[in-house]
Order: C-alpha cells, then sequence, then structure tokens
C-alpha cells in the first residue's frame, strides 16, 4: 500500500461503479408515508460518501424504479450506477457530479462493487 504524499490532495477523476444498495436497511422503522421519499435521500447521501461530490443526480428510471410499487412497498435492494463525471458548467459547488442510474438485474447473489467502463 502507498502512502499518500503530504500537502498533495487526492485527485477525482472521472469513474463509473456498479453498487448495490440495501433500501430496507435504510427505511427500517420509517413511517409508510416516507419510506420511499427516504429511500431517494438515502441514495443521494450514498452517493455523496463513496463518489465524493455534493451534487448528485438520479436518473428518471432509477427514481421509477424506486417508486415502482408505491410509496411504502419498496424494492429490498436496487442495483445502481455511479458515475462521477466532470461539470460543463460551473456553480461553485465542485468540478465534478455524480449521475445515479438504475441498472436491473435478475438476482443480487454474488453480487460486488464492479468498476465498469466508461460510455
Amino acid at each position: 500500500m502507498g502512502k499518500k504524499e503530504k500537502g498533495k490532495p487526492n485527485t477525482l477523476g472521472e469513474v463509473s461503479r456498479d453498487y448495490t444498495i440495501n433500501l430496507h436497511k435504510a427505511v427500517h422503522k420509517e413511517t409508510f408515508k416516507r419510506k420511499a421519499p427516504r429511500a431517494v435521500s438515502h441514495i443521494v447521501r450514498f452517493a455523496q460518501k463513496n463518489m465524493l461530490t455534493e451534487d448528485v443526480r438520479i436518473d428518471p428510471q432509477l427514481n421509477e424504479a424506486v417508486w415502482a410499487r408505491g410509496i411504502r412497498n419498496l424494492p429490498r435492494r436496487i442495483r445502481v450506477r455511479l458515475q462521477r463525471k466532470k461539470k460543463e458548467e460551473d456553480d461553485g459547488k465542485g468540478k465534478y457530479y455524480t449521475l445515479a442510474q438504475y441498472v436491473p438485474v435478475d438476482s443480487f447473489d454474488n453480487l460486488k462493487t464492479e468498476i465498469t467502463k466508461q460510455q
């Protein structure tokens, strides 16, 4: 393992990773009418933490996948592709944003975090 040199900041680059997020754990003991909104905000917090960006954009297909069975009957897990991309415009919140997209899967057995190719 290499050590980070003092005074040199980590350089962020464009990267894409697939994650499995356990929504069931995130909204445990949450009121029925708050489950889907809390799940979406959990996905945003997860993306901010793992991709180190403040600006997170949720793809409409991901939002529809969370809300597909209504506000209270969420999928237990969801597969998400997080892509850190360079911003075109400069709004003062950093140089990168994260795009969260839905990845449909048949089964969640033996799925790991994968680094995927950039498109």
